[in-house]
């Protein structure tokens, strides 16, 4: 019992940050980041927060078009992806081939999958396999981690 406890302590110390020493392309420091993001979004995409449900506009977006990754424009998830979860929070089935990453989330003690973008490691949500069809896969994702570049917009560069 005390080992089961002490690997699971061990695992909540790091609750989120499974990844953190991993390395990705684009490598801001902190500093940086918060000068670039609101406080929310750096919260949520580099301290691994939530965002309270229902208080995404992005939740509501119904046209077609990109969903980019709020800290280096990344492209995560298109549009045609995205369905009404009833969770408050915007909702895929599928993101882009390669757009993410996952790592083992211990904050509320069972593991979750969460994800995070590629390119910047910055934390986007949770996924559950409890999504539609084809993939059964739900991608529960913080709006202010994204933002929408509408169909016939270009996408914004990529963040160096």
């Amino acid at each position: 019992m005390i080992q089961a406890l002490t690997g699971w302590l061990a695992g909540a110390s790091l609750a989120g940050t499974a990844h953190a020493s991993k390395t990705f392309p684009l490598s801001k420091p902190a500093a940086e980041w918060k000068k670039i993001l609101s406080p929310n979004a750096y919260a949520v995409l580099f301290e691994h927060g939530t965002e309270r449900a229902g208080t995404s506009p992005l939740n509501a977006e119904k046209r077609p078009g990109t969903y980019v990754c709020a800290a280096c424009n990344q492209p995560l998830f298109n549009a045609a992806h995205k369905y009404e979860s009833g969770t408050g929070w915007p909702s895929f089935y599928q993101p882009l081939a390669g757009a993410l990453g996952t790592s083992t989330d211990f904050k509320l003690i069972y593991p979750r999958t969460e994800y995070h973008c590629s390119h910047c490691g910055g934390h986007q949500g949770h996924m559950f396999d409890d999504g539609p069809k084809p993939t059964g896969k739900r991608y529960c994702n913080n709006g202010v981690a994204l933002s929408f570049v509408p169909e016939g917009q270009p996408l914004p560069a990529r963040r160096t």
